[in-house]
Order: C-alpha cells, then structure tokens, then sequence
C-alpha cells in the first residue's frame, strides 16, 4: 500500500472512530437522563440516600436535596430503615453520613430507623458498604436516592452488588437545576460509567444497565 493510500486508510478509520465514540457518547447521555427521569418509589427494604459534600456538618445543597427527598420518602412509609452514606475527607471534621444522620435526625427520622456506612470514599465503595448491611440485616430491596445524573451509575452498582434496586432522583438538586452544573454532571457520568463498564461492566445490556424498567 503507497503512503498516501495509507494515510487515507488511517484518516478513514479515525473517521470512524470518532462517529463511533458520538454515537456511544449520545446513547449513554439518553441513558443517564431516562433513568434520572424516573420515579421508581415502591415499598422496599430501605431508603438510601447517597452522600455529598458536607461543611463541618452543614449539608451542601446538594445534599440537602437528597436528603430532604430521602427522607419524604421514609415519611411516606415506603420503607422502614433510611439508610445513609460517605465517608470524609482529610480535612473534614466529620462525614458525610453522620451529617447526613444529623439532619434525618432533625426534620423527624428516628435514630433507630437509620442504618449507615461511613467510610465510603466514591459512589462504589459506599455502594458495596451498603450492600455489606444489607446482608448483616437480611434485606434485599431498596430505593435509592440522588441526583437525576447521578442514577444511572448508582442502580447498575448496586445491582452488580446483589441488591434489588429502583430509583428514585430528587428534583431540587442544583446540579440537575443550573444548566452549566448538569452539563458537567453529566460529563463526569459518562466518564464514570466508562470506566465502571470498562472494569467488568455491560454497556450495552439494556436489562443489565436498566433499573427494572
């Protein structure tokens, strides 16, 4: 092959390298936001809410959104635990679900009905503490709760992991609510999910990647 028919051959396959890497890109976006869409609340074993970032034990709005809808939840009686999650960074004072049990605490969730992991430092590994509980308490169900974004990655984790999951997403997170913010949430999905997937994940498994449509 002459030199120029080889560097056609090579423009051609990056061609279609990149229309490849759109088409995945796209599909996972209309992923993200179709289970982010989703209402899946149902009588389950436990609410669990995951972490966010926390200031001395002040919720950020962020969390503060997950938690007011983690708990509404609860309040409904959909489930009789709250489960909450996250650990701390260096710095902080304490984590994020002791300042998640604080606040439950607070707006009328009894100590006794709240369940925790606090030493999740990433989605993951909160995700494989709670399914660490959830054995030790013989349950099998749960409703989890986050941002819109953020769903998508948290139900195919805690599937892998053995836990009957559905999802149900605040709507007041400012991540989901300021366009700049969700547009870079939703960058920072695709590349988790990515690199979950590319972990031992299916991505194109529609019954795998799907929280029981």
């Amino acid at each position: 092959m002459t030199r120029p028919r080889l560097l056609g051959s090579l423009v051609q396959l990056l061609g279609w390298g990149l229309v490849g890497a759109i088409l995945v890109a796209g599909y996972m976006a209309v992923r993200i936001s179709a289970q982010g869409d989703r209402d899946e609340r149902r009588p389950v074993d436990a609410i669990v809410v995951l972490g966010a970032a926390q200031f001395n034990g002040t919720p950020s709005g962020v969390f503060e959104a997950r938690l007011q809808h983690a708990v509404d939840l609860w309040k409904a009686g959909l489930a009789p635990f709250l489960v909450v999650t996250g650990g701390k960074l260096p710095a902080d004072r304490t984590t994020e679900a002791a300042t998640a049990r604080k606040w439950a605490i607070a707006h009328g969730v009894p100590a006794s009905a709240i369940l925790g992991e606090n030493q999740g430092r990433n989605t993951l590994e909160s995700i494989e503490a709670v399914a660490a509980i959830f054995r030790e308490r013989g349950l099998t169900s749960a409703v989890f709760v986050s941002d819109q974004t953020h769903m998508l990655r948290v139900l195919r984790m805690a599937k892998d992991q053995g836990i009957v999951a559905w999802g149900s997403a605040t709507r007041t997170s400012p991540t989901d609510l300021e366009t700049d913010r969700r547009q870079v949430a939703m960058l920072h999905e695709m590349a988790g999910l990515a690199v979950y997937y590319l972990g031992g994940g299916r991505l194109f498994d529609d019954e795998a990647t799907a929280s029981n449509p």
